[in-house]
């Protein structure tokens, strides 16, 4: 899924530390697919990823202080300021997509459940700082 020249009004563009493996880890976590890759001069860090996931697009790059600006990884600031909310149709699907993104070595801080909002809801840590939220709503009786 490139967006080209119509992208999204709005995408996430995470900076992690360790690029290359936080593509195999949301390829495997979440069926992510990666419709672009530059790498950096040095040839070990990504300067540019696109990443199609869950019918949207994010973008992606290593930390690369040598371009200045505030922008670092989650594990340098202690912790992510913002959880990306990945609205998802089945009850069901909250539980697996959670299962999946744990088996691949997320750690879960908020189990799936149902809320006060009439959702299934759960929350999880990727092992690049990032927090995730997975929601579906609950069948209307």
């Amino acid at each position: 899924m490139a967006f080209g020249r119509n992208p999204p009004s709005l995408q996430a563009h995470l900076c992690v530390k360790g690029g290359l493996e936080a593509i195999a880890f949301y390829e495997k976590a979440f069926g992510a697919e990666c419709t672009f890759k530059q790498m950096a001069q040095d040839g070990v860090r990504v300067l540019h990823a696109n990443l199609a996931l869950f019918g949207s697009e994010i973008l992606l790059h290593d930390e690369l202080p040598e371009f200045g600006g505030p922008v670092a990884s989650p594990h340098a600031h202690g912790g992510a300021s913002i959880a990306l909310n990945v609205n998802l149709p089945n009850p069901s699907d909250v539980d697996a997509a959670m299962a999946r993104a744990e088996a691949a070595g997320a750690i879960i801080f908020m189990p799936a459940g149902d809320v006060f909002w009439g959702a299934r809801y759960g929350r999880l840590t990727d092992p690049f700082g990032h927090v995730w939220a997975f929601n579906a709503p609950l069948a209307q009786g």
